[in-house]
């Protein structure tokens, strides 16, 4: 059979089907959607023209009109995800930069760190009241069974052992929150006097009271600009007020706290303090004992007789715990003046000497364009970060 006689039989059997629809199949049953001619689907053998079933179109009920959907917060500004433990990478790497940004905009090239106790309340010049605090940057005193006793309290022996001890500690502490006061009034004269388009050598603490506000208050009474990392802590706390308004930082993490102490930090000063103060202390020594930071720092511990109480450096040496000459990492002082005069001259050996040498070479050799040669964005821009050795 050729294909034109195919085509004439499938006519005729089309014809035939139109004329006796009651033979073959039967009809649609009662109630079912009508049939419908189309196209078949693919793979089913069926030419055009067969019949296909249309579903019916599902209704759930009570699926009225949605209401209107308001708009999602960006990413950044969702305070959920940002306090949620999905957003801690956020919060570490926004205590890194935040801070760099504002050291940049204030022009802060590198800075002096101060440590000490927190825990006693500063002697102004009149007379001020002696109070243990307590905790750590608290602003809660503690209660009074350990605050110092008043001379009527040992006198009549109401003084507990304690109470008598800490009003000895409290006029020895009395001295050395002056004593870092002044220490921080001669450092920032001086380095205001430093020729430099930045700020160098600022005076830098924790933020809290006790040595930290005596720091800043000496920077402010001297002048000069004053750098406060305060830390977030489960009780009641506050920056003191002598910090620079545009150089007060709150921290959430303490490590991210202690990377900028160490990154900008050229000199480092401690005085009598607790736990808080020691770790700092041992961590910017062993730094430098391991020689993890590319740069010379200058470390100053303030208050021989304190600390010779506190630990015994020559018992570690003496078990070959530490090497002799890592007693070298730091100079001991016991007045401003002493702590000054170890502090400008290991700054201006170790920094101000080598800069002011660079730019002689550069001009005896008629190279003054040359002063910036070797110089980086972050040069540019500040502050001086630290690096580190590989």
């Amino acid at each position: 059979m050729n294909d034109e006689e195919r085509v004439n039989s499938a006519r005729a059997a089309s014809a035939a089907a139109k004329s006796n629809p009651s033979s073959g199949n039967a009809g649609p049953a009662s109630g079912a959607p009508p049939a419908t001619a189309g196209p078949a689907s693919p793979g089913t053998g069926l030419g055009p023209g067969a019949a296909t079933v249309v579903p019916p179109v599902a209704v759930i009920p009570g699926n009225g009109a949605p209401p209107p959907l308001v708009t999602a917060p960006l990413a950044y500004e969702n305070a959920a995800f940002l306090n949620s433990a999905d957003g801690r990478l956020i919060r570490i790497v926004s205590e890194y930069q935040e801070p760099l940004a504002r050291f940049r905009r204030e022009q802060i090239q590198d800075t002096v760190v101060f440590f000490g106790s927190a825990r006693f309340r500063g002697r102004d010049e009149i007379d001020h009241a002696l109070e243990l605090l307590e905790n750590t940057g608290s602003t809660r005193p503690a209660p009074r069974e350990e605050q110092p006793a008043k001379a009527k309290e040992i006198a009549t022996g109401q003084a507990s052992e304690l109470q008598r001890k800490r009003a000895v500690a409290a006029v020895e502490m009395a001295r050395y929150y002056e004593d870092a006061r002044r220490l921080a009034q001669l450092l920032t004269r001086w380095a205001k006097g430093i020729p430099s388009h930045k700020h160098r050598f600022v005076v830098t603490s924790g933020g809290g009271p006790g040595i930290m506000e005596a720091a800043n208050r000496g920077a402010y009474e001297a002048g000069g600009k004053t750098i406060g990392m305060n830390i977030s802590l489960p009780f009641e706390q506050s920056p003191n007020p002598y910090i620079t308004p545009s150089l007060n930082f709150q921290f959430h993490y303490f490590f991210m706290r202690k990377l900028w102490f160490a990154y900008l930090a050229k000199a480092l000063v401690v005085f009598p303090g607790g736990f808080g103060t020691l770790d700092e202390m041992f961590e910017i020594l062993t730094l430098a004992q391991t020689q993890k930071l590319a740069k010379k720092i200058t470390v100053v511990v303030y208050g021989s007789e304190y600390w010779k109480r506190v630990f015994n450096l020559d018992a570690l040496v003496d078990t070959g715990a530490i090497s002799p000459k890592d007693l070298e990492l730091f100079q001991p002082a016991d007045t401003p003046e002493r702590a000054f005069e170890i502090l400008r001259g290991g700054l201006t050996e170790n920094y101000l000497a080598a800069e002011i040498a660079a730019a002689d070479r550069a001009s005896a050799a008629g190279h003054d364009e040359d002063l910036m040669a070797g110089w980086t964005v972050e040069d540019f821009l500040g502050p001086e970060i630290a690096k580190t050795r590989k």
